[in-house]
């Protein structure tokens, strides 16, 4: 029977490694380092036991001893810094070695085949300090920390080397984008150039890759052969062509593939370009990677294939598993490749009444799942209720949206619920009617209307956007007024409101269309809502009804336009460019027509007089 002691429990290779040493029928107990904040990681098992602690640290005493000490704990990120790669790559061998060396056991250290830096040739299994030179610090720490365990001549060690590791061969599971996965949403891109198109390309060198499900049989082989104490495992494929690797993944995306290539200069040490650099940060590949993209040597695992009697399947054989798992659960653009909005997850304001009541029975009844927000409770139940009686799925979630604190929980809670919200239609609003002469001593109203119409939504928009650009995708459509583009009189409170989240609308989209968050502002006419029921002077005048409003918000969501105008919207503002002064006074009349309610004149009246004072000032 066999105890074990592993570290890095928690990562790809470890969670796996451990899962068949607990399926092993020798295997008395498997022990695992595990940070406190990672608890919860570790499967239960009745033949687990969790060791609260960090690898950084000297482990203690009261650490458990084991037959085998698995060391897989360390830093596989080139983009780290160099201080924390040393720390955990190099301290961390160092107190994980004292441990196996106090209570006699056998180390296992995960090492790296970037121990071979930048030597030419072929790196055999028992070579080591060949004078070579390492160009990151994760070469340089995982250099050092194997040195550590070389020089241990008073403790039993064996070394295991892997090159770069990716998904499973049979499922293409795999945990993070690292290494070889920060290319993936190029090749997406280029996708969409025609397939047949032949490219050209340098040639760039060879790398050397392996699926995890190979690593984990071969360690767990190699852990338990019968082999001398102080060998070294090379667990590695043949060399691969980097214009080969692209071309494996390129087929199942449907991208051109490099039908030649030509010799080039080696890549530079360090990318100095700001210009390259840029471009690199900027189609999310770390700088750091690309000096690092080719091998200078060749691996021999011969006896490591002799020994396991495994032999790693070619890239090829298995790129298009990748290529479907990353596409499927870690391509960035993943939320944006939907079409429509079946599947998707719509967060609509004002959702109780009017065009947000309208909106929310459309979009459901397009396949979205619908959040409804608004104060009134009992109003958002019963267009649910309605929503979920034609067989479609939707959250009532009442909330004042001008109370901070509120808004605050209603994120935590909808974030918390759905795995990610897809869209957000503000449409929540107040419109107060009153001329400006009338408004000196009411700043309030303007305040009030802010508070609702500009704030509310800039709180939500700014709670969903960390998310919306982490998830490579996002949607605000915002229910503006064709107002702003006529200068409704009586109206200052209201539309400056709306104009204040269209530009705010318009400077966040030019910034955010690189993480797929876009921005539509649709400018209604005049709809026969409850918010305009105290003008009793529109009562006489032509109104959109709730659902046609809605046609529009939903060809909003589903084309994701910078703007929804109407022809007449278009037509006034291009007439108030072109012909300002002629505007400005037709609007007056307009204005003159159309009194405060409190006013008595009769609209003919209130033309003329409109008339006559545009004379009288024409003739001054």
């Amino acid at each position: 029977m066999s105890t074990y002691f592993v570290t890095g429990a928690t990562g790809f290779i470890g969670r796996r490694l451990v899962g068949r040493l607990l399926a092993r029928p020798d295997c008395e107990h498997v022990f695992v380092l595990v940070r406190p904040r990672s608890a919860d990681r570790v499967a239960k098992h009745d033949k687990l036991t969790v060791v609260p602690g960090d690898l950084r640290d000297p482990l203690g005493p009261d650490t458990p001893a084991a037959d085998h000490v698995v060391h897989l704990g360390a830093i596989y990120d080139l983009t780290a810094p160099d201080d924390e790669q040393h720390l955990t790559n190099v301290v961390g061998t160092r107190n994980v070695l004292d441990h196996a060396r106090a209570h006699g056991s056998v180390l296992h250290h995960v090492s790296s085949i970037a121990v071979a830096g930048d030597y030419r040739g072929t790196f055999h299994e028992d070579d080591f300090d060949l004078g070579q030179q390492h160009p990151s610090p994760y070469h340089r720490t995982k250099f050092e920390a194997e040195k550590l365990v070389r020089a241990a001549t008073d403790t039993r060690w064996r070394v295991y080397r892997p090159a770069a590791v990716v998904g499973d061969s049979s499922t293409g599971e795999i945990d993070k984008v690292d290494g070889p996965y920060y290319f993936f949403p190029l090749i997406a891109a280029l996708a969409h150039l025609p397939a047949r198109l032949p490219l050209l390309a340098p040639h760039l060198g060879a790398t050397n890759i392996v699926p995890v499900d190979y690593v984990v049989e071969a360690l767990d082989r190699l852990i338990h052969a019968d082999v001398p104490d102080r060998s070294t495992f090379h667990l590695t494929a043949d060399n691969t062509a980097l214009t080969d690797v692209y071309n494996a993944l390129a087929k199942p995306a449907g991208a051109p593939v490099v039908r030649a290539a030509w010799p080039t200069l080696p890549l530079p040490a360090t990318p100095t370009s700001a210009i390259l650099t840029g471009t690199l940060t900027e189609l999310g590949i770390p700088p750091q990677v690309l000096p690092n993209l080719a091998l200078n040597a060749t691996f021999d695992s011969t006896i490591t294939r002799t020994t396991t009697g495994l032999e790693p399947p070619p890239l090829h054989t298995y790129a298009d598993t990748l290529w479907r798992y990353w596409r499927e659960h870690l391509d960035p653009l993943r939320a944006a490749r939907r079409h429509g909005l079946a599947g998707r997850t719509v967060l609509i304001t004002g959702a109780s009444s009017g065009i947000g009541r309208a909106t929310a029975l459309a979009v459901a009844k397009k396949g979205a799942t619908v959040l409804l927000v608004a104060r009134r409770a009992e109003e958002l139940d019963q267009v649910a209720d309605e929503i979920r009686r034609d067989g479609g799925r939707a959250h009532p979630h009442p909330c004042d949206l001008t109370d901070a604190e509120a808004v605050e929980a209603l994120l935590k809670q909808v974030l918390a619920d759905h795995d990610g919200i897809d869209m957000l239609v503000n449409n929540a609003g107040r419109s107060i009617r009153r001329s400006v002469h009338l408004s000196v001593d009411r700043l309030h109203d303007y305040e009030r209307t802010m508070a609702l119409n500009y704030f509310a939504p800039l709180r939500l928009i700014l709670g969903l956007l960390p998310h919306m650009r982490e998830r490579r995708f996002g949607h605000v459509v915002n229910i503006s007024s064709m107002g702003v583009q006529i200068g409704t009189p009586r109206f200052s409170a209201y539309l400056a409101s709306k104009s204040a989240l269209d530009a705010f609308s318009r400077v966040a989209a030019s910034e955010t269309v690189a993480d797929g968050v876009t921005f539509t502002s649709v400018r209604m006419p005049l709809v026969r809502t409850p918010m305009i029921g105290p003008s009793k002077v529109y009562d006489a005048f032509p109104a959109a009804s709730p659902e046609r409003a809605a046609q529009w918000v939903v060809h909003a969501l589903e084309r994701r336009p910078e703007e929804v105008n109407l022809p007449l919207g278009v037509l006034v503002e291009l007439a108030r460019k072109f012909a300002p002064k002629t505007m400005r006074s037709l609007v007056h009349l307009g204005y003159r027509a159309m009194p405060e309610r409190s006013e008595r004149t009769s609209p003919l009246a209130a033309v003329a007089a409109g008339v006559t004072r545009l004379t009288l000032r024409a003739l001054r």
